[in-house]
């Protein structure tokens, strides 16, 4: 499993429960033993794939937001080329990303990261298609406002029980098949212990050892995934790994 991080993600570039100190320095505790890569920002041109100029000169008001949020979505393009390699990889990257639409964001997101990265995979031909799978707290609007129809398909599980949530995930990773790449949304902040109250750590890890299995079945192992939400410091670190452990 490679890990997509960058020092200056650790940077405060606003006052939110994103970009609050320890976050990232909690995950980074526990995955301390697995290798590390450095990306790159994502390019001007990389970013209007799926945002207006508008809205990324909204950004560019606040400089040093724009510079993190720009490196979040180069971490995103890194672990997705990573990926169609073969290697799984997972994006530590904050801000989050998958409510940003093509022009306006919210939910503490600035560009929608994982969009930006599989638009890049598609435009240079890497890839026909995409399956993403998102099991945050929340429904990304930003990611299904970009991805309305065509190759690459966003999934949100609507549920009401923790049994429920994962049985959908199950279910939905069993019956799609044809894409290139499985790309994941993972927010943690439906943990028992954080916002949802809801899904258990072990569960975290059947969520990676069933997109495993699906990417092997599908698209030649091609997985990846980059961090949304996830809000406990005491908790966070743990269930990132729980999930990596199910993934790799």
């Amino acid at each position: 499993m490679n890990v997509v991080f960058h020092p200056r993600y650790l940077e405060v570039y606003a006052s939110n429960p994103a970009a609050s100190p320890g976050r990232l320095e909690a995950i980074l505790e526990e995955l301390r033993h697995l290798p590390f890569v450095e990306p790159e920002a994502a390019s001007e041109e990389d970013l209007l794939r799926v945002h207006t100029q508008q809205h990324i000169e909204s950004i560019k008001h606040d400089r040093h937001l724009f510079e993190v949020a720009s490196l979040a979505a180069g971490g995103a393009i890194k672990a997705a080329e990573i990926a169609i390699t073969g290697e799984p990889a997972f994006a530590l990257i904050r801000p989050p990303g998958h409510h940003a639409s093509p022009d306006h964001c919210w939910g503490f997101c600035y560009f929608n990261n994982i969009a930006v990265a599989l638009a890049k995979l598609k435009a240079e031909n890497k890839i026909r298609s995409a399956l993403i799978i998102d099991f945050d707290l929340h429904f990304g609007d930003g990611t299904a406002n970009i991805f309305t129809s065509g190759p690459i398909v966003y999934f949100h599980p609507s549920s009401h029980s923790r049994k429920d949530f994962m049985t959908a995930i199950a279910a939905r990773l069993e019956r799609e098949s044809g894409y290139s790449v499985l790309a994941i949304s993972a927010g943690f902040d439906r943990h028992v212990e954080d916002w949802g109250g809801e899904l258990t750590t072990e569960d975290y890890t059947t969520i990676g050892k069933l997109a495993k299995d699906a990417a092997e079945r599908n698209c030649q192992g091609r997985r990846f995934a980059v961090l949304e939400g996830g809000y406990n410091h005491r908790v966070l670190g743990r269930n990132v790994k729980a999930f990596l452990e199910g993934l790799e």
